[in-house]
């Protein structure tokens, strides 16, 4: 799958991404993430950050974070 998006669960953040890239039809992959930054290891190996959300398109080679260029992304690139 070419997207996944690095989210947690009950941030309202994450789940505008993840209603943007349903509502755009978009197959993708979620991983969950806990809670405590100091265990997202595998969100600061992909992204350098241990923020979410993180999408990570790899047919395009993007690894983005911060929800607004997310969504902006969503909506120009893959929509």
């Amino acid at each position: 799958m070419a997207l996944t998006l690095y989210a947690l669960e009950g941030c309202p953040w994450c789940e505008k991404v993840h209603d943007a890239l349903q509502a755009a039809d978009l197959e993708y992959r979620t991983e969950w993430v806990e809670g405590l930054h100091s265990t997202r290891d595998e969100v600061k190996r992909v992204s350098g950050q241990r923020a979410v959300p993180v999408l990570v398109d790899d047919e395009r080679g993007v690894t983005m974070a911060e929800s607004a260029n997310i969504l902006e992304y969503v909506e120009r690139t893959l929509a």
